[in-house]
């Protein structure tokens, strides 16, 4: 089955729920960035609340979101639109540690650091928010973000289960936020029905779909307005690459024809390789 995302609104129209399966697509990213597992589940978890967040904006909005922690994982990047879409980056791939036969993704990520998050919304210029990474677990970070920077009551709830073969066999997530007009008791119903929640990635596992998730949440006083569809997607091609190798000086270009090499460019986020020929450069050149 593909990863999908669900969203409901709940309560009367007072609380609005998205909740994800991204098991595949986050599998793909660690086949990508050759994650190891702790790593795998920070990356996992990054991915899964930044599909939800772009599943909030509309058409052509777009989000970039860089968590950097003390962690040894260093920063971590995604980019995601509105539509379901969402690439990344992993500075330090190749980390992991385990306690008690958890992955300890705090410790992978750090517990001091920041939280970026920048939006373009295609009315205006693009702006960052950013908040204090709180205990490098991504989903308590976020509930945190969302408090802070824009002042929505908010639960987030993310899992990554990867198996003794370092494949990624269970991901998904939810984010609960409160609407106006939200009563305290609803709130406070909500929170004991996350409470007495398994674990994300245990219910995923479990077989339970996003559906099963916000009935987990609403106990069934839900209503779905939308469906998506949900994947690791890269937008890059050869041409981009060349803007961006166009903006280099002459003398780093010249420096390039004289070497008489083809040149390679790697993608950060889907590691597709490019080359480009000494003609190429030429062209890049004299086109600047």
């Amino acid at each position: 089955m593909n990863d999908y995302l669900v969203k409901a609104y709940a309560f009367n129209g007072t609380v609005r729920i998205y909740a994800a399966d991204t098991t595949h697509l986050v599998d793909e990213a660690r086949q990508i960035h050759q994650t190891y597992p702790a790593a795998s589940a920070a990356f996992g978890r990054l991915l899964t609340v930044s599909l939800i967040m772009g599943a909030m904006y509309k058409e052509d909005q777009t989000l970039t979101i860089r968590v950097d922690g003390n962690g040894p994982i260093g920063k971590m990047i995604t980019s995601v639109d509105a539509h379901g879409h969402v690439k990344g980056t992993v500075e330090n791939p190749q980390v992991h540690y385990s306690y008690k036969d958890k992955l300890a993704v705090g410790m992978v990520v750090g517990n001091q650091g920041y939280i970026h998050v920048t939006k373009d919304v295609k009315i205006r210029d693009v702006f960052t928010s950013s908040s204090e990474i709180q205990t490098g677990e991504i989903a308590d970070d976020f509930t945190y973000y969302f408090a802070k920077s824009e002042q929505i009551p908010s639960s987030v709830g993310l899992g990554v289960l990867v198996n003794e073969r370092n494949e990624v066999f269970a991901s998904g997530g939810f984010i609960v936020q409160a609407m106006p007009g939200a009563k305290d008791e609803t709130l406070a119903q909500i929170e004991k029905n996350i409470k007495a929640m398994k674990p994300v990635s245990e219910l995923i596992d479990s077989g339970k779909t996003p559906l099963d998730l916000i009935n987990e949440i609403t106990k069934g006083d839900h209503e779905i307005v939308d469906e998506m569809k949900l994947s690791y997607e890269c937008d890059c091609n050869k041409e981009r690459f060349a803007s961006g190798i166009a903006t280099l000086d002459h003398s780093e270009l010249d420096s390039m024809i004289e070497d008489n090499e083809p040149i390679e460019v790697t993608c950060q986020f889907c590691k597709n390789t490019y080359e480009f020929s000494v003609d190429d450069i030429k062209n890049i050149k004299l086109n600047k």
